[in-house]
């Protein structure tokens, strides 16, 4: 039978133990806050066309990613303290993100580490990030890229919507969905206005070399 401990060996371990902890989650925010910076740079490079920056900064923020999981994960209220997987997300956005654009297969939650939640609610928030890149293929008259690019963004949305589970498991993926509708459909929009008005001007042209509008 273990003897009882006396008030001073309590205290001491718990002081122990939750100064291991502090520590650990300190360093979990430096390392969290790294991720988020550095997958957002990586957003920014992938949106400016430069792909091989935003690779090596998307490596940067996986490797960093994997040194804040082993800090946290000794301390299993700290591993799902939530401020993690708000990181892994921005992970999971700029690899899909990456990968969409590039007409690459997206990467799987296994690949990147990270839960089901984490994961899908990433690649929503990754789909909403397209339109920008959408928009600029739009500008640039890359009506085929930016079709692709929505066409993919759609199968998205289309799968997210079919894991219609309670917010605990899923991480509030119906608010992420109900944001990718909207951005999806104003999109559409604008991919077709811009088709109509390429076609319209190809018949302005045809028009004025003479030839027959049917």
């Amino acid at each position: 039978m273990t003897e009882p401990q006396g008030w001073e060996e309590v205290v001491g371990e718990l002081r122990q133990s939750l100064e291991s902890m502090h520590h650990a989650r300190e360093a979990g925010l430096r390392l969290c806050r790294s991720i988020i910076q550095a997958s957002a740079k990586c957003i920014r490079h992938i949106h400016r066309r430069q792909f091989d920056e935003a690779v090596v900064l998307l490596e940067d923020a996986k490797g960093v990613c994997s040194q804040a999981r082993r800090s946290l994960g000794e301390h299993p209220a700290l591993f799902y303290a939530g401020y993690l997987q708000d990181a892994e997300k921005e992970l999971v956005e700029a690899a899909a993100v990456l990968a969409i654009v590039r007409g690459e297969a997206v990467p799987n939650p296994e690949s990147l580490g990270v839960g089901a939640s984490t994961y899908l609610n990433g690649m929503g928030e990754a789909a909403s990030e397209c339109r920008r890149y959408v928009l600029d293929d739009l500008r640039k008259g890359n009506l085929a890229a930016a079709g692709r690019v929505l066409g993919t963004m759609e199968g998205i949305f289309d799968d997210l919507v079919t894991f219609d589970y309670p917010d605990a498991l899923t991480g509030g993926l119906r608010r992420t969905c109900d944001a990718l509708r909207a951005v999806i459909e104003r999109t559409r929009s604008d991919v077709t206005m811009t088709q109509v008005q390429w076609e319209l001007m190809q018949e302005l042209k045809r028009a004025r070399k003479g030839e027959v509008i049917l």
